[in-house]
Parts: C-alpha cells; sequence; structure tokens
C-alpha cells in the first residue's frame, strides 16, 4: 500500500514539482519584458524632462512678456501724464488769452467812449 501511495503521490508530485520550474525560454521573456519596460521609463524620462525644457522656455518667455507689458504701461502712463500736463497748460494759456482779450475789449470801449466824450466837446 506504502509503494502505491508512494507511486501515486510521484505521479502527481514530480508533474507539480517539474512544471513549477522556469525554463531558459520563460527567463528569456522575462528578461525580454524588463528591457521592454526600462526602454518605456527611459523613454518617459526624456519626455519628462523635454516637457520641463519646454515649460521652462515658456514661463521665461511669459516673464519677458510681463516685463514688456509693464515697460509698455509704464511709458502709456507717462505719456498721459504728459498729456495732462500739456492740456493743463493750454486751459491756462487760453485762460490767459481770455483775460488779454477783455482786458483789450474793455480798453477799446474805454477808447471809444474816450473818443465820443472828446466828439461831443
Amino acid at each position: 500500500m506504502r509503494r502505491i501511495l508512494l507511486a501515486v503521490l510521484m505521479i502527481f508530485v514530480l508533474p507539480l514539482f517539474f512544471a513549477g520550474c522556469v525554463t531558459t525560454e520563460d527567463l528569456e521573456k522575462v528578461q525580454a519584458q524588463e528591457k521592454l519596460n526600462s526602454a518605456k521609463a527611459e523613454q518617459a524620462v526624456q519626455d519628462a524632462q523635454n516637457a520641463r525644457a519646454a515649460a521652462d522656455a515658456a514661463t521665461m518667455k511669459a516673464n519677458e512678456a510681463e516685463t514688456r507689458a509693464d515697460s509698455a504701461v509704464k511709458a502709456a502712463e507717462e505719456s498721459v501724464r504728459k498729456a495732462e500736463e500739456r492740456a493743463r497748460a493750454a486751459e491756462e494759456q487760453a485762460q490767459a488769452a481770455d483775460e488779454k482779450a477783455k482786458a483789450a475789449e474793455d480798453k477799446a470801449k474805454n477808447a471809444e467812449t474816450l473818443f465820443q466824450k472828446s466828439m461831443k466837446k
């Protein structure tokens, strides 16, 4: 009975033991898969580095554009300030000219009045 049990056990256990062993072909498949995964990982790292470089370049361009925009805003504000100053000066000159014109008009009226008085005499 022990021999039969041992024989049955050998018939079922030995094939399971050998079926569980790794063959050279299985090992080569695993190595090939590992190389493929390694290549994919290296490509992913390269893509990430390229994306980082592109992002850095875009950030630099954005910063330069922001600087140019700030300069343009400052220049525009300065132009507006100068234009306001010129407008104020022109308004003051216009007021001065109006006052001179009124004064000249008053002098002309006075001169006319004096002339009329001198003509009546």
